[in-house]
């Protein structure tokens, strides 16, 4: 099966733990080489934010689980990259809009 190389997850979670906790957490799980958590949305109880995850063969259900474990939701994996080499994303005709 072909490895997971980066996963971007968009995750719902409370204000404690704090994200540097989240990231520190999730970069550890096996396979996982950088994470970099944003935040994106805050309110009153919870926050919004960006997980992506790098690494050469990325346990996926691991990170789900330690998501969880810290009491967050993952609201959607919004990019997946897998295979023996890093693929970013590139723009198609499709997603081009005239001015």
């Amino acid at each position: 099966m072909a490895p997971i190389r980066r996963l971007v997850l968009d995750v719902l979670k409370p204000h404690a733990p704090e994200t540097v906790e989240f990231a520190r957490d999730v970069a550890s799980a096996p396979g996982v080489s950088g994470v970099n958590a944003l935040l994106l949305e805050t309110d009153r109880e919870v926050q919004n934010i960006r997980i992506v995850v790098e690494g050469d063969d990325i346990d996926v259900e691991d990170v789900e689980q330690r998501v969880t474990n810290l009491g967050g939701t993952v609201h959607s994996i919004d990019e997946v990259v897998a295979g023996e080499e890093m693929v970013d994303s590139r723009d198609v005709p499709q997603d081009w809009l005239p001015p």
